[in-house]
């Protein structure tokens, strides 16, 4: 996503400015003036033929001071009246836009793109799409053809989703958010408030919107593929709830840890949904201790913190116990063939989880509860100090 290049750009700059006095790291700052500012300035430094920086700053010392303010009240109005309806025809890519094909991709292929983090990241979870749902669609993940038909898609969807989420992640370890325990100084602790600022401004205004644009154009967006997207921001939303301080967050329900349960597999769901649309077929119908530290979502922190230490577990494996019953009768209403395939899969993901004895499928361990998260996490942060000295 060119949002998320323009962060990078924009972190660095600030940090520049930062150093060399320009912007103050004080707490009465406002974060958005630092992002102006440094946006404003990475406007200036980008290359211009016919301009150089001297130039350009002789040009700003002579011009800038006849500018007034009511100049520069009337420009607005221009750009969100008359402008501003130019632009918006121009970003809506919606079928109908006196747009031509080329021109609408290459405006697509620019907003929308992903970096190599990202992709990395995806790689994982691409690999048990394409072994656990390939089947479902009658096709082999063993042929090489099967997969890179639709990869493209399919990797650039999930890079894309994954991006998000790791900026939703940064969210969720900062100190608003409880996650990161110690700071090495107060400009560090600055520079993550701009961060946040940053990221939620790239989560909240629709996030997913160039990736939208780009499959409504290759003829792929369904209703359905919006709803999952939409999933996915909720979840995001939820978790930053869930994980946020109990003392400062709003009182979390069970009701909302189960639609977190239910959306944290959007990206699955929607993948499967891209494939049925690019194969053109008819659509049927715990790393506990882990997310301790990190602060993110998990299932049992969040019974832990509705039911209290000792109710959790029990209530835990009591909804585990009915999820697994509807699981059956889901699996028994499949074909033969088709429940056994899936089981058989679902065997070999055990497997490649560390799971080698014990039953087929595995066992639920309920790990031992972490009462204190804080007292938790100062304790591996000072163990891993204490390796490294």
């Amino acid at each position: 996503m060119e949002g998320l290049l323009k962060l990078e750009k924009l972190q660095k700059m600030m940090e520049l400015m930062e150093s060399h006095g320009l912007i103050s790291s004080s707490d009465d700052d406002d974060p958005n003036s630092h992002l102006f500012l440094a946006d404003f300035t990475l406007f200036l430094v980008q290359s211009c033929n016919k301009i150089d920086m001297e130039t350009k700053g002789q040009l700003i010392s002579s011009h800038l001071q006849k500018i007034s303010m009511s100049f520069f009240e009337e420009a607005q109005k221009w750009v969100t009246e008359e402008g501003g309806k130019k632009i918006g025809n121009t970003l809506s890519l919606r079928r109908g836009d006196n747009l031509d094909i080329d021109s609408r991709k290459r405006t697509s292929q620019e907003a929308s793109t992903v970096g190599l983090d990202a992709m990395q990241r995806a790689n994982s979870t691409l690999e048990d799409f394409c072994r656990s749902y390939f089947m479902f669609h009658e096709m082999d993940v063993h042929q090489p053809k099967e997969i890179f038909k639709y990869l493209p898609i399919l990797s650039f969807t999930e890079s894309y989703i994954y991006q998000l989420d790791t900026l939703n992640e940064k969210l969720l370890q900062s100190p608003a958010y409880g996650g990161q325990l110690e700071r090495e100084s107060a400009m560090d602790c600055k520079k993550e408030q701009r961060r946040e600022v940053s990221s939620l401004v790239l989560l909240k205004p629709d996030p997913f919107r160039p990736l939208v644009t780009l499959l409504e154009q290759e003829g792929l967006l369904t209703e359905r593929i919006m709803e999952e997207l939409r999933s996915g921001e909720e979840y995001w939303a939820l978790e930053r709830k869930l994980c946020s301080p109990p003392l400062s967050s709003p009182e979390i329900t069970i009701g909302d840890v189960m639609r977190a349960v239910r959306m944290k597999s959007f990206d699955y769901r929607v993948l499967n949904l891209l494939l049925y649309q690019l194969r053109k077929e008819e659509l049927f119908m715990f790393d506990y201790e882990d997310d301790v530290l990190e602060n993110n979502f998990n299932v049992l922190r969040m019974f832990v913190r509705i039911y209290g230490a000792s109710k959790a577990p029990m209530m835990l494996a009591k909804c585990i116990a009915e999820a697994e019953e509807k699981y059956e009768n889901l699996l028994k209403s499949l074909d033969a063939e088709l429940s056994m395939t899936y089981q058989k899969r679902c065997e070999e993901a055990t497997k490649e989880g560390g799971k080698t004895v014990g039953p087929s499928l595995g066992t639920w361990n309920i790990p031992a509860i972490i009462q204190n998260e804080d007292s938790y996490r100062s304790q591996i942060l000072k163990t891993n100090s204490s390796s490294v000295v």
